[in-house]
């Protein structure tokens, strides 16, 4: 499904000490699955989720999604992947305050809205949500419930690859592994790229990328 081929990412390209963010990158995902990306603050894990998912654009190298080139692909192109076929876990939850935990998780639904509702109201039960919490708005919810919320948005329009940079950031260890086995769960017919400093939330992947100071420095495939 995606291809990095010799992928670069430089901030500070005027300058006489460039900052790679992306070192000559190689890898190919695959298809469906849970994939952990690992390593420490600052080794380009967010930077390679941003430049896969359009978010970013290489400086050299290339992004290959279903074979197609994502650095040539138009404005209008990248915003009906990200639309359509892409979902996104940030690290903040950017909810909208006025609204509540079931509108939020709705707010991008690309479905009829009684339909959206009844499958928000079952996805954000499952990761742990209480059925009275729904009707809640961001600021009567805790972090790690409204990171519950962004994550069922994310998933709203069973898009083929999520994206989930920190996704248990802000939960105990319980709801962590509960939100875990729904991802896995998930991503028995898609794409899961799971951004993370804890391994032990990952130990179930299907694949686990270990990069540091912005290159691929180990990938390991469950069974391998």
């Amino acid at each position: 499904m995606f291809e990095l081929k010799d992928a670069n990412m430089i901030y500070d390209m005027d300058k006489e000490e460039k900052v790679y963010a992306m070192r000559g990158m190689n890898i190919t995902f695959p298809d469906k699955g849970l994939v952990g990306i690992i390593g420490p603050s600052g080794s380009g894990k967010s930077t390679l989720m941003y430049t896969m998912s359009t978010l970013k654009k290489l400086t050299s190298g290339d992004v290959l999604y279903n074979g197609k080139s994502l650095m040539s692909i138009s404005d209008s192109e990248k915003q009906h992947l990200r639309r359509y076929e892409f979902g996104f876990v940030f690290q903040r939850h950017y909810l909208i305050n006025y609204m509540t935990a079931l509108d939020n998780a709705t707010v991008a639904s690309t479905i009829p809205v009684n339909e959206a509702k009844e499958k928000a109201e079952k996805l954000l039960l499952e990761i742990g949500l209480k059925k009275r919490e729904l009707h809640h708005k961001p600021t009567k919810l805790s972090g790690g419930q409204r990171q519950r919320v962004a994550i069922a948005r994310a998933m709203m329009n069973d898009p083929k690859v999520l994206f989930a940079d920190e996704p248990t950031a802000s939960l105990d260890h319980e709801n962590a592994f509960l939100v875990m086995d729904r991802l896995k769960e998930y991503s028995k017919d898609r794409l899961v790229l799971v951004i993370t400093h804890d391994t032990s939330i990952i130990q179930d992947a299907d694949m686990i990328v270990k990069i540091w100071d912005g290159a691929i420095t180990e990938v390991s495939t469950k069974g391998a």
